[in-house]
């Protein structure tokens, strides 16, 4: 997660004080800002040397660790809030891993790119697949290995039986409320196990 406007967004999602799990925490941005604005703690989970590098020179906790491996280092609800953002889609066990969520964190929040967003479905449209600033990637040398859309996500949690409690996409900085599975390049879903 890059724009700074949407991480804002999504920050506000999380309690103040809360103890936060970020998988696949990037830079340690996100966890700083909620540390500093939010007093929250925790850790986040993260692969690549240079941003387990760049969380430990921002103080944000991290352990480096591939996802795919599981989360069975950690109990049952140890965490008031698991952040899943911008990783599902380069996750081969996506299911799996929202599961692990659900299980370690009272509450969940995934954000994704919205396949379904309108100008993604003009590509496909005319006969190929979407390069855009959320999905800037030619479909040959892509990290991401699945794409999904916000009504996909809504069907997986009832599969799921995980709780939405607040779902909305965001465009430009923007929540968006209203038909945001056309209307927004980016899902965003807070939801517990019911």
């Amino acid at each position: 997660m890059s724009d700074r406007k949407d991480m804002e967004l999504i920050a506000e999602l999380v309690p103040p004080g809360s103890r936060v799990l970020d998988l696949g925490c990037g830079n340690g941005e996100l966890l700083a800002l909620l540390r500093d604005k939010r007093q929250c703690s925790g850790y986040g989970i993260e692969i690549a040397d240079a941003n387990v590098l760049a969380c430990v020179q921002r103080g944000v906790n991290v352990i480096q660790l591939n996802l795919e491996e599981g989360l069975a280092m950690f109990g049952d609800q140890s965490f008031d809030v698991v952040l899943q953002l911008d990783t599902m889609q380069h996750l081969r066990q996506t299911e799996k891993m929202l599961r692990e969520t659900a299980r370690v964190g009272r509450v969940g929040i995934v954000s994704f790119p919205n396949f379904a967003h309108w100008p993604n479905r003009l590509h496909v449209l005319a006969g190929r697949m979407p390069v855009t600033k959320v999905l800037p990637y030619q479909w040959y040398d892509t990290p991401n290995i699945r794409v999904g859309t916000y009504a996909d996500f809504e069907v997986l949690a009832r599969k799921d039986g995980l709780r939405i409690l607040d779902a909305f996409g965001i465009e430009h900085g923007e929540v968006v409320r209203r038909w945001p599975n056309l209307l927004a390049s980016v899902a965003v879903f807070k939801f517990d196990r019911g």
